[in-house]
């Protein structure tokens, strides 16, 4: 693509506002800066598209967002009649320009002859899941960057069992977007022409309302909650987003009386000017609710990013301070209470299963298979561990209670297929009631399992590659990892070379190559001497190449001693673009 004449058409076109226009003008002569917005498309993938917001084809607008809708519509019609008959739901989240973003995807769909249903808000990630299987819908569209910072903006995608886009229908929208004009081929119609003749209807608090009900659906013991209700406090911050309205009516349906918002965070802006960024993976973003916490005696702290998929805590430690817990941690000290609070109430299924993906912590397998649960792998991404759901429970194989992956994510119950925050804390906050009620928090499970199922450790390594630049060095890293892969990790024998795009393990010292079941994704993974492993990926979302280090051993500091050596050898990765 010719990076200068698309420059040239962007800025010729009648779609564009006079201060798109403007934007257009004021990088004339800017050669990099024109490259960086008009050399490609803005890739679409399984998790739709997502970038930083501006005018340009590697951009996200609303030219943009109308070009994927109208692909996407394409792919609908091609279902047939009664696919299009079900329709689309759509969601946005609090970012700038989401509302605006999921209006003009509903506005194409419907000039496509698609019936939308549009959220009348923001509304969380999870809740437009479950609109798509409650409501029988086709696909969906939910218009969020998740935790990115305020720069971005995102379009996810997701089919008829409320997971994101499968690949085979991913591909054939990007492919329909290589074809399709980005102005002259949009099928667009009228926002107000549209709600008159039925073709937008809005979802709002009938839908929540059945959200909820399946919600507390999950509770195991709200007995337990009820005891120690009285004292037990707690204070949650929604970072500024959709959280803020689903999440305490959750927590008070569940019994408790003391939850504490960061009023500072309820409030809803896109800028998120409290926080740098807001993820709840990062410390930072929960100084205030610390603050908070600490003025009123509370027991935790819990975050949800802004589209609440994913949710963060903090726990009490035995000096009073709170402690950001990792996804791992938490994901495995909810499998483990699960797994307990199942059995006590006769609530576990027959077969039970848990699923995990390759990069989160082999603690959960052991936490499961102690317990006598079977534990799965899949890649990384919630539309996999929807699709393994989906097969066990088809073939009648098991019955998956929890799935879970390091980044802060949680699956549980049948009505959603995609992370969940608002499920997930729920059961967070019965799990730290069931704990208190024997004086105890969750730091102190937390060392309970550790003394339990052994000492495991983790680290996430994120080398940033932002640019055109940072695209073509991620790309050129996997090549030569893919190519040749590791014998050795900071001085520590590679047992096994794992290439998950080939779908092969191979034994460094004797060469002998066999399958593995995971094939066809852009991973590669070492098994160390040391019993470590040694994970490498780029981030589908975001410009950087993700490095996870999953480390056990007799106790915590040969953990820690380990994740030390081997955070500090993953610089050496980015020496090799």
């Amino acid at each position: 693509m010719d990076f200068m004449q698309e420059y040239e058409k962007w800025l010729s076109s009648p779609a564009l506002s006079p201060a798109e226009h403007e934007e257009l003008e004021s990088i004339r002569g800017d050669e990099k800066e024109i490259e960086s917005r008009f050399y490609d498309q803005l890739a679409f993938g399984t998790a739709g598209l997502r970038g930083t917001m501006g005018v340009g084809l590697n951009r996200m607008n609303i030219h943009v967002i109308r070009h994927a809708t109208q692909a996407f519509a394409q792919v609908i019609l091609e279902e047939g009649p009664e696919a299009v008959e079900r329709g689309v739901a759509i969601c946005f989240d609090c970012r700038n320009n989401s509302d605006l973003f999921a209006r003009e995807a509903a506005c194409v769909m419907a000039g496509n002859g698609i019936p939308v249903r549009l959220f009348e808000a923001l509304r969380p990630t999870p809740e437009l899941s479950f609109a798509v299987r409650e409501y029988g819908c086709i696909a969906g569209i939910n218009v969020t960057a998740s935790h990115n910072p305020k720069e971005y903006n995102g379009y996810k995608v997701y089919w008829e069992d409320g997971a994101q886009l499968p690949p085979k229908h991913a591909d054939e929208v990007a492919r329909k977007m290589r074809e399709l004009d980005v102005f002259a081929c949009v099928k667009r119609v009228d926002y107000d022409l549209a709600r008159s003749e039925g073709l937008i209807t809005l979802m709002g608090a009938e839908t929540d309302e059945k959200f909820l009900a399946n919600v507390m659906a999950q509770v195991n013991d709200k007995a337990v909650v009820e005891q120690v209700a009285d004292t037990f406090t707690m204070v949650y911050t929604p970072f500024h987003g959709t959280g803020y309205r689903l999440i305490p009516e959750a927590l008070k349906r569940l019994g408790l009386k003391h939850v504490i918002c960061v009023p500072e965070q309820m409030i809803i802006d896109g800028n998120f000017p409290t926080v740098v960024s807001p993820n709840p993976e990062n410390p930072e973003g929960f100084y205030l609710a610390v603050d908070l916490a600490k003025k009123n005696n509370a027991d935790f702290i819990l975050g949800s990013d802004p589209d609440a998929d994913r949710v963060g805590i903090m726990v009490k430690t035995s000096d009073g301070e709170f402690r950001v817990i990792s996804g791992n941690q938490t994901g495995v000290l909810l499998l483990d209470y699960l797994i307990g609070a199942k059995k006590r109430t006769g609530k576990m299924p027959a077969n039970p299963v848990a699923l995990k993906t390759i990069v989160t912590t082999e603690m959960a397998r052991k936490v499961a298979e102690d317990n006598g649960v079977r534990c799965f792998d899949t890649f990384t991404g919630f539309k996999f561990l929807a699709e393994k759901k989906d097969a066990l429970e088809g073939a009648g194989q098991g019955k998956v209670f929890f799935a879970f992956e390091e980044s802060f994510g949680y699956m549980l119950g049948d009505y959603v297929r995609d992370k969940d925050a608002v499920t997930a804390i729920v059961l967070i906050a019965e799990m730290a009631a069931w704990y208190a009620s024997q004086d105890k928090t969750l730091y102190d499970a937390l060392q309970e399992c550790y003394a339990k199922y052994g000492h495991y450790g983790e680290s996430t390594i994120n080398l940033v590659m932002p640019g055109l630049d940072g695209m073509r060095d991620m790309a050129a890293i996997m090549e030569q990892l893919h190519k040749a892969p590791l014998t050795e990790v900071a001085g520590t024998a590679v047992t096994a070379q794992k290439d998950y795009l080939s779908g092969t393990v191979t034994d460094p010292a004797t060469g002998v190559v066999t399958p593995m079941e995971l094939k066809d994704s852009n991973v590669v993974a070492y098994d160390l001497a040391d019993g470590t492993t040694f994970i490498i990926r780029p981030s589908g979302t975001e410009p950087k190449i993700k490095v996870y280090v999953l480390t056990h051993g007799a106790s915590q500091a040969e953990c820690d001693e380990k994740l030390a050596k081997y955070t500090a050898f993953a610089d050496v990765i980015k020496t090799m673009a």
